[in-house]
């Protein structure tokens, strides 16, 4: 099964009474009278990161990764809670002191505070993290209006090539490398926009699985599509450079995920103060599509003018 057929089949049902948890059909825990916001996720080596080599960079990008549920809805994280999984191998005293000094050093970055957790033992590592903040109002998923533009901030691509250099992939010099690299394990969290995001956002998801299908997932239960222009997708300068002497196909770089970078629809009258709060925060926002008819099927335009389904599948947990 897919992943959400599982959650749909067996889950969603006994989530019904309870209309904190949105359906199961966003990735956070939202009670609006109470102001409290809550996401969890789990992360499994060999799946969710290659290795444990570098055990401070794989806590910062568990964590961040974590707390970009609550960014994308427009919400500061306040609190997290993790449990871990390992042995005496990856929870030595170097590798745990490597993890107490990386954390510290996200929760001053972030405005973090660790709150509790749990530890067992296992031979399959994994950390589990639960993060909290608070607030009276979201950007849901499912709330796009036809003819909203679609923007994204940051660029994309840059972790995908990062993982492929970690699974020999990918060959580069080291400088060129250690940029991707650096974009997969410390992705760029956009947490200036989380007091500006609910003026103009209609409806928000981040980038963890892949462009294309994160679109999806944040406009599945509406019946409308998309309509998307490839050459205003934003990528690095480095990956600019990459794609030119790989001959690589853009849209299949940047439909990968672990991007982190907000997606989200406004009405097109949003525009300017869109372009305001992008300058004044620093963080780059880009127009890159539009919402259309569901009577339409979704579609990439690529440079040429030519149209495409993008059928270029991100990160799909199967079961």
């Amino acid at each position: 099964m897919h992943e959400f057929e599982l959650i749909n089949n067996y889950f969603s049902k006994i989530s019904k009474k309870n209309i904190s948890a949105l359906n199961l059909n966003d990735d956070v825990f939202f009670d609006k009278s109470k102001g409290l916001v809550i996401s969890v996720d789990t992360y499994i080596i060999g799946t969710h990161f290659v290795n444990f080599k570098s055990p401070d960079l794989v806590i910062k990008k568990i964590l961040r990764s974590s707390i970009s549920d609550l960014i994308c809805k427009g919400v500061k994280p306040k609190f997290y809670f993790i449990s871990g999984s390992g042995n005496k191998e990856t929870f030595s005293k170097k590798n745990l002191s490597k993890i107490s000094n990386s954390l510290k050093k996200e929760q001053k970055k972030y405005g973090l505070n660790l709150c509790g957790g749990d530890t067992t033992f296992s031979n399959k590592l994994s950390f589990t993290f639960t993060s909290l903040g608070y607030s009276k109002k979201i950007v849901y998923r499912n709330k796009a209006c036809l003819n909203d533009n679609i923007y994204v901030t940051g660029d994309l691509g840059d972790s995908f090539i990062g993982l492929q250099i970690l699974k020999n992939k990918i060959n580069l010099n080291k400088e060129t490398a250690n940029f991707f690299t650096n974009k997969y394990y410390q992705p760029e969290l956009q947490i200036r926009l989380c007091n500006h995001l609910s003026k103009f956002a209609n409806t928000s998801i981040d980038i963890s699985d892949g462009l294309f299908d994160d679109l999806k997932k944040m406009i599945n239960k509406q019946n409308i599509s998309f309509q998307l222009n490839e050459d205003e997708i934003p990528i690095s300068s480095h990956l600019s450079n990459l794609i030119s002497i790989k001959k690589f196909k853009k849209r299949k770089i940047v439909s990968n995920g672990d991007d982190y970078q907000i997606l989200f629809t406004a009405n097109k009258n949003k525009d300017r103060i869109i372009k305001k709060i992008s300058k004044n925060t620093g963080v780059k926002i880009t127009k890159i599509g539009k919402i259309i008819s569901g009577k339409n099927k979704s579609i990439v335009i690529d440079a040429k003018g030519k149209q495409i389904e993008p059928n270029n599948k991100g990160y799909v947990h199967q079961f």
